[in-house]
C-alpha cells in the first residue's frame, strides 16, 4: 500500500507539530500532538490528492521514509484509486475512452477516481484491466 513520509515539526511558537511531506509540498497541517497529527496528516493528505485528481495532476510517488519522519499510509481503497488515477494518466487514454472498454457512463469514470467515492472493487479492478493493468494483493505480517 501507499505510505508517504511525513515530517512532524515542533512549533516552538504555537506548540505542538506543523506536519508536511515532502512527495506532497502543498500537503501541510498541525496538531496538538502525535496521535491527533497522524489523523491529521491522514486527511489533509487525501484531500490534497484529491485536489490533484481534480486539477489532472499526475500523484507523486512516495519516497522511501528517512529517519524521523513517520509513515502515513493510504486507507486500502483510496490506495487503489490513486493507482488507478496514475495508470489512467499514464495510458494517454480519454475518460470518454475507457467508459467505453467498460460500457459505463463517463460520470461513472469519475467516480473511480473519487476517493470519496465507494467504488466496488469489481468495477476497480475492471478499470485496470482497461488499462492493461492487474490488481495483485499482498498481506504481510506486522514488523
Amino acid at each position: 500500500m501507499l505510505s508517504y513520509p511525513a515530517r512532524f515539526t515542533v512549533d516552538r511558537e504555537a506548540g505542538g507539530y506543523v506536519i508536511s511531506f515532502p512527495d506532497v509540498p502543498e500537503a501541510v497541517t498541525q496538531a496538538e500532538g502525535v496521535e491527533e497529527g497522524l489523523d491529521m496528516a491522514a486527511d489533509c493528505l487525501q484531500m490534497v490528492l484529491a485536489e490533484y485528481i481534480r486539477l489532472g495532476h499526475p500523484i507523486p510517488a512516495p519516497s522511501a521514509l528517512r529517519r524521523g519522519q513517520r509513515g502515513i499510509r493510504l486507507p486500502f481503497f483510496v490506495a487503489l484509486k490513486v493507482e488507478l488515477y496514475n495508470a489512467w494518466l499514464q495510458s494517454g487514454a480519454r475518460k470518454a475512452e475507457i467508459a467505453r472498454r467498460l460500457r459505463i457512463p463517463r460520470a461513472n469514470v469519475d467516480r473511480l477516481f473519487d476517493l470519496k467515492h465507494v467504488s466496488r472493487p469489481e468495477q476497480i479492478e475492471e478499470a485496470f484491466a482497461a488499462l492493461g493493468k492487474r490488481v495483485d494483493v499482498q498481506v504481510r505480517d506486522v514488523a
